[in-house]
């Protein structure tokens, strides 16, 4: 087959149907196929353009079975548009050996977790998985009494448990990282296979939501579980067993459960997620190779999701085809900070995602349909290690920081701070909220936001909000809501690790995904946890 990338739609050919009629007579003349020459066609990705609001259109790749490939293939050969369709089927590295003498070790479940130990039961290791929080029906209750009656769980919460902090998230599935290998397609194939919708396999920017994303998890556990993986909650790693020869190398030989049992492993992958501070303390009390690095820290920001939508889709607002309006917004501050925005959630609602008592955290969510009043996005400024002198844990410290203010600036109640954005931008505080309704629970409290940040990165988003007004008119609005603080973008810092994967100075010790600062989000995880999963099945069979 050959793939066709790039060919154009008016918007209105996207129906069921129109679609398939437009796609043969657009394709036919592209090509300038004659009658007869054109088998069959799939789509294999669908996006659109809306730069032109009047004109929205349709940008399809497509694959296409033709009578002879080989002769249009040589008609079009200076079009780059034009090519084989690439195999993106997926290839085991290796089968587990039948002497295998320990198991490999999973820590974490979020999707990094999720997809290393689903590889390594595929390729037939029967993997041990850990996770610190509860399965994720009993997470999902305990996160709901966190934003219901202000309850917190340190242990099942938004961070901690089966699914990880994306379970709670709009379930973005796409990413700009290179993949070479076609890794995001096995993950996407999964996750269809595990129950999520098969249109994540073609849509240009897929998401699940959280409801979606429960019964995924679980379908994924039963089939890890139907390999021999063997999952474990309720089981936090406090200690690792680490054997030291007399030429200093260092090995994993184990891990060391809070209760006081001891898993013997060979080969352990750490996926424990951006929020595992106390793993991290071990860590580096243990002398595993860690380093500082660059995260952001700002603001949830809540407009009417029907505002957005008009001012990206104009009359085509409301378009299912569309569906609700995202946006991406970068600013280049006169300060030297970076301010844009993270996690954007059309139709969702901004969620209390603290791991930790005495502290507020914000993070954006939405269901599968993207339906709820307000679209919410974090408006983020960019922090580098300089900013936080110290070590490798001095940014969790700093984070912490920030947390508790908001935490007290919110009334010490879990309640998170708040303030209009007029307010905000004139340097007042807020004494009351207006048209935009909040969606954080378990609420919040009007005052002023500008205790909750450092000086220079309130400068930057006061700067940067009338900026981002220029592109969706609306975005300054007076009663548009700010609400603190999101901390959590990305881990602050990274476990470095060699080509291979594995820790530089813990041979048996794999970090991966966004914990480990190797990935940033579902996708990105997931296709880490296979990499890091192919480097532990290579391991095992040499070692």
């Amino acid at each position: 087959m050959l793939r066709l990338t790039e060919l154009k739609l008016p918007l209105r050919d996207g129906e069921p149907d129109r679609q398939d009629a437009a796609l043969r007579a657009a394709v036919t003349r592209r090509l300038r196929l004659e009658e007869g020459e054109l088998l069959d066609l799939q789509v294999a990705r669908r996006g659109y353009d809306a730069r032109k609001r009047s004109d929205i259109q349709l940008i399809y790749s497509l694959d296409l079975e033709l009578r002879d490939e080989a002769r249009v293939l040589r008609r079009h050969a200076e079009d780059r548009n034009l090519g084989p369709t690439p195999d993106t089927g997926y290839r085991f590295v290796a089968r587990a050996p039948e002497n295998l003498r320990r198991r490999p070790v999973v820590i974490g479940t979020g999707p990094c977790g999720i997809m290393a130990g689903l590889v390594l039961a595929q390729m037939g290791f029967r993997p041990i998985i850990l996770d610190r929080g509860k399965v994720v029906r009993e997470r999902t209750k305990d996160t709901w009494g966190l934003w219901r009656r202000s309850e917190l769980q340190p242990e099942s919460n938004v961070q901690f448990g089966e699914g990880g902090a994306g379970t709670f998230s709009d379930g973005k599935l796409w990413s700009g990282i290179k993949d070479p290998q076609h890794l995001g397609r096995k993950v996407l194939e999964e996750f269809v296979r595990a129950g999520a919708p098969p249109e994540i396999l073609t849509v240009s920017k897929p998401h699940i939501g959280t409801f979606r994303l429960v019964t995924m998890v679980e379908s994924i556990r039963a089939t890890v579980e139907s390999l021999g993986g063997e999952y474990r909650f309720g089981c936090r790693v406090d200690d690792l067993d680490i054997e030291v020869s007399p030429d200093g190398t260092r090995r994993m030989r184990g891990v060391v459960l809070h209760t006081g049992e001891r898993i013997a492993a060979d080969q352990v992958i750490l996926a424990v997620g951006h929020s595992a501070r106390d793993t991290f303390a071990m860590l580096a009390d243990r002398g595993v190779y860690l380093e500082p690095k660059p995260f952001s820290i700002g603001f949830r920001i809540e407009h009417p999701q029907s505002l957005i939508d008009r001012c990206r889709f104009g009359d085509a607002a409301g378009n299912r085809i569309l569906g609700a309006a995202d946006y991406k917004l970068v600013h280049h501050g006169s300060n030297g900070r970076s301010v844009y925005s993270f996690c954007m959630c059309p139709g969702g609602t901004v969620v209390a995602a603290t791991s930790e008592p005495g502290r507020v955290v914000t993070n954006g969510m939405s269901q599968y349909s993207r339906n709820e009043r307000n679209a919410n996005a974090g408006i983020v400024v960019a922090i580098e290690p300089k900013d936080y002198p110290g070590g490798p844990l001095a940014g969790i410290a700093f984070q912490r920081h920030w947390e508790e203010q908001a935490f007290r600036a919110g009334g010490g109640t879990y309640a998170a701070p708040a303030q209009r954005v007029g307010d905000f931008l004139a340097g007042r505080p807020s004494t009351a909220l207006g048209s935009v309704i909040p969606s954080y629970r378990p609420g919040v409290t009007p005052t002023d936001l500008s205790t909750c940040l450092p000086d220079y990165a309130i400068a930057a988003i006061r700067e940067a909000i009338p900026v981002f007004d220029r592109q969706i008119r609306g975005f300054a609005m007076e009663d548009a809501v700010l609400t603190g603080v999101e901390t959590r973008t990305s881990s602050p810092l990274r476990i470095r690790r060699d080509a291979g994967c594995e820790s530089l100075n813990t041979r048996g010790l794999f970090p991966a995904g966004e914990g480990a600062g190797y990935a940033g989000g579902i996708l990105s995880a997931g296709v880490d946890g296979i990499r890091v999963a192919e480097a532990v099945a290579r391991n095992a069979i040499v070692n």
